[in-house]
């Protein structure tokens, strides 16, 4: 199957075609509020006072933002205040994304005012997606694709639908020669074992056993039980009792292939096929991570049993990446179906099978993939981005 992408000069795919402004702040605001086609992150997380773990991984969220196929060029500036910082010095930055092929350019700041920046930006922003328009969209087999999933407010339809139609889409994306990526570090606890006998390695293997280790291990070091905060109100008044039987419906949502490796978050994988993504399982920083890994969709499986509130149109976390909502629950279905662009409740009523929902989320991964907008995508707004970081601020 194909889809009608943008061709970079490493060989990988687009999906979208935007220019990146990086780092955030005001200067990428407002070059992004007064030229289309432009993106940033929206992010309070400029690397002051963190350690240097957590600056690399900054660094490399980054980096990997602006080596994403979704994106044709970018602008690098270097107002920030984590900007003295070897590991976020701008030049770094720029000349690790150049090595894409893609252009991209530094906004110098050291004798410039901020306003005179900003000017200078924002000429150099449209000269950049003129040119970037130029690019027309081509036919592509769809193992370029590379897709990432989160599921959250999980609850019985989740792990009984939900996540069994995306692990569908899954096993036949990585058939394809494609990638996907899963993670939610906290809920693999209790599952892990089954996920570690999928590993193509001993290796692999060992590493999915040791992030599930770590993780109850940071809990138990502040005096906490991972198993007692997790699962989490929304996923107890949906149905689940356990933080096992949480992990085990979690983790049908990579579906069956075998697992090549266990990434760092932001990392990108050294070839195709199904990785393990060490992250959080907050949506404001999971699609960050993945975007910054190559992904070019992001998937939010949601549950909803539970669900407070009264809207779920957040953008799309992987800033350069859309989000498709997904749920198999028919209650969150009828109270935020304007908000949902894929339904596979069917398979509940029992009017498809999970094979039959996933090639039609199939279907749709790649109808998006070739320019159709999500629900987010229709909208201005912009939510904050949170960077997953491991250590306290010093």
């Amino acid at each position: 199957m194909t889809f009608l992408g943008y061709e970079r000069p490493d060989g990988s795919v687009g999906v979208r075609n935007y220019v990146l402004i990086i780092p955030g702040g005001i200067i990428s605001d407002s070059i992004c509020n007064f030229v289309n086609g432009c993106k940033t992150i929206v992010t309070a997380d400029s690397g002051s006072g963190r350690s240097k773990r957590d600056r690399e991984t900054i660094a490399r969220t980054l980096v990997g933002l602006g080596m994403n196929p979704n994106v044709a060029s970018v602008i690098v500036h270097g107002r920030g205040l984590g900007s003295g910082y070897p590991e976020l010095n701008v030049n770094r930055l720029a000349d690790d994304i150049a090595k894409t092929g893609k252009r991209v350019e530094v906004l110098d700041g050291s004798n410039t005012s901020t306003l005179e920046l900003i000017v200078k930006g924002i000429n150099l922003a449209r000269e950049m997606v003129q040119e970037a328009s130029r690019l027309r969209r081509r036919e592509y087999d769809d193992g370029n694709l590379c897709v990432g999933v989160k599921c959250g407010a999980s609850d019985t339809t989740s792990g009984i639908v939900g996540n069994p139609v995306v692990g569908y889409v899954f096993d036949k994306l990585v058939s394809k020669g494609g990638t996907a990526l899963f993670g939610e570090n906290t809920e693999i606890i209790g599952a892990e074992h089954i996920l570690a006998k999928r590993a193509v390695n001993k290796q692999v293997a060992e590493a999915i056993l040791e992030v599930a280790r770590e993780t109850e291990e940071r809990a138990k070091a502040i005096g906490e039980d991972i198993r007692t905060i997790n699962p989490v109100p929304s996923n107890i008044a949906g149905g689940i009792t356990t933080l096992e039987e949480k992990s085990l419906g979690a983790i049908a949502k990579s579906g069956s292939m075998p697992i090549q490796g266990v990434l760092k978050y932001g990392e990108r994988p050294k070839g195709r096929g199904l990785y393990f993504v060490d992250n959080w399982m907050s949506m404001l920083s999971i699609f960050l991570g993945y975007a910054a890994a190559g992904a070019q969709i992001v998937l939010f499986q949601l549950g909803g049993g539970g669900l407070v509130g009264d809207t779920i149109l957040y953008s799309s976390g992987g800033v350069v990446a859309p989000l498709l909502w997904l749920t198999a629950n028919p209650k969150t279905y009828r109270r935020f179906g304007e908000e949902i662009d894929f339904y596979s409740g069917t398979v509940i009523e029992g009017k498809e099978t999970i094979q039959e929902a996933g090639e039609r989320l199939y279907n749709l991964i790649l109808d998006v993939a070739s320019g159709t907008m999500t629900k987010t995508e229709t909208l201005t707004h912009t939510d904050p981005n949170q960077i997953y970081t491991l250590d306290p601020m010093l």
